[in-house]
């Protein structure tokens, strides 16, 4: 069996950008950002910068002509599905790049980087001319933030009709598409709504949530770079644009916070991400085998069966929660069964209960369910255990009438309304009608939840 057919060669693609010292952003974000999308990655430097999360302290640019000898090096040898600029620096390196990629027969995402998330230009104002003249008309999309927006235009954009003012003289420069970054608007908003603008006058939105971190250096490279991954993974610019802010949406969500200021994205919470999803599994297995052990569980289990959730890294959907498919269960002699394995997405119930908690409480991923009942709640009290409590007739109609959405909103309203949410080990639900009162205990993994039920049983 020839191996080489198993594993056939990953796209090439090319950055052309600066180097960052602080590994946030440039050909360092780029780098690994081709490399997590399945990509080969190649550079071209065209600056170098002394620089952390707080500051660039310093900018070497080499000559021109070196720049675009690193240029005909890897073009002349390598079969590049798609590349990317970034921080070109001067006019004369504009131009020099220009003129190597002019024919080239890959798509290329310009990033017009012009100043550093701490503040400092890297983008001389003589270049910007060329970055018009020379470089948008090569451009299969424009990638520019609000502020690089109004650079390249001289319009701000503040509103619908804006955006379009500027995504238009953009596409009049010559770019195949812009996409106009909304992350420096309504920076109080829920959400991020990027606007993908196309030569034929097709707009498309592409709203994510926002993400509440101060670790966002290197974003603007980490998305550019990933668009040109999904082109050279063959998908369409449409496609490659939400992908890659799906990615960059993840990598927000696990970013470091590293260093003073700035901190930079997780470029391989993707990767880990997989990785704990098998951990989180085998975790909940050994926590079967420990619950199997428990003298008088049985106890606890509620008429409608028990079930134990816990989430991987970076929840965000009933998917990233396993539980065990078909619930914990218990006999009339009082063993404990659990007829089926840990699976991602096995109990839409409990995710929904960890998911909600997560949200206000960011430590919370584990939760399991438990018999509500005075003796029950008298236990709680005596193993020094903490209580929120919600009440399923305080719900509005229109969260009633969502399926499902009870036990976000009761999970959520605890929480909050109690002064210390952190603190909170159990929920309680006295039910109503119908629906059966509940405890859900929570905790930062199956060991500690776990260990909040043992101290339960010893104080029935």
């Amino acid at each position: 069996m020839n191996r080489a057919t198993l594993s056939p060669p990953p796209p090439c693609v090319l950055t052309v950008a600066g180097s960052d010292s602080g590994g946030g952003a440039g050909i360092q974000a780029d780098l690994k950002t081709f490399m997590m999308q399945g990509c080969y990655g190649l550079s071209a430097i065209t600056a170098l910068t002394a620089q952390n999360t707080a500051a660039v302290t310093g900018i070497h640019a080499p000559p021109p002509e070196f720049a675009a000898a690193q240029l005909d090096a890897v073009l002349a040898d390598f079969p590049i599905r798609a590349a990317k600029t970034g921080m070109l620096f001067s006019a004369p390196i504009v131009c020099a790049v220009a003129e190597k990629l002019s024919g080239a027969a890959f798509p290329l995402v310009v990033d017009p980087v012009c100043v550093s998330q701490s503040g400092a230009r890297l983008l001389e104002p003589e270049a910007v001319a060329a970055v018009r003249e020379r470089l948008l008309p090569l451009a299969a999309l424009v990638t520019p933030n609000l502020p690089e927006a109004r650079e390249l235009t001289g319009v701000e954009v503040g509103d619908p009709d804006t955006a379009r003012q500027a995504a238009r003289r953009i596409l009049d420069m010559g770019s195949g598409a812009v996409l106009l970054k909304g992350g420096h608007g309504a920076a109080s908003g829920d959400m991020v709504t990027d606007l993908l603008f196309f030569r034929d006058g097709r707009q498309v939105e592409i709203v994510r949530p926002r993400v509440a971190t101060k670790n966002t250096h290197g974003t603007g490279c980490t998305l550019s770079a990933a668009i040109a991954a999904n082109l050279a993974l063959g998908h369409d610019l449409e496609t490659s644009v939400g992908r890659a802010r799906d990615y960059l949406h993840l990598c927000l969500r696990a970013a470091y916070d590293l260093g003073a200021g700035s901190g930079p994205p997780h470029h391989l919470a993707p990767y880990l991400r997989v990785r704990a999803r098998l951990l989180v599994l085998d975790e909940m297995r050994r926590a079967a085998r420990r619950m199997l052990r428990m003298d008088g569980l049985a106890a606890l289990v509620p008429e409608v069966s028990m079930n134990l959730a816990l989430a991987a890294p970076w929840p965000q959907a009933i998917g990233d929660v396993a539980a065990f498919a078909g619930r914990i269960t218990r006999s009339r002699d009082g063993f404990i069964y659990i007829p089926a394995g840990p699976a991602f997405g096995a109990s839409s119930h409990m995710a929904k209960v960890v998911l909600a908690a997560a949200s206000v409480v960011p430590g919370v991923a584990c939760a399991v369910n438990a018999r509500y009942s005075e003796r029950t709640l008298a236990a709680l009290s005596r193993a020094g255990l903490t209580a929120a409590w919600f009440n399923r007739k305080d719900e509005p109609r229109d969260i009633k009438d969502r399926e499902g959405s009870t036990l976000e909103w009761g999970t959520r309203k605890a929480l909050l309304e109690h002064p210390d949410p952190a603190s909170v080990d159990a929920v309680c639900d006295p039910g109503e009608t119908g629906k059966e009162p509940m405890l859900r205990i929570l905790g930062r993994d199956t060991d500690d939840v776990l260990s909040k039920i043992e101290l339960i049983l010893a104080a029935l």
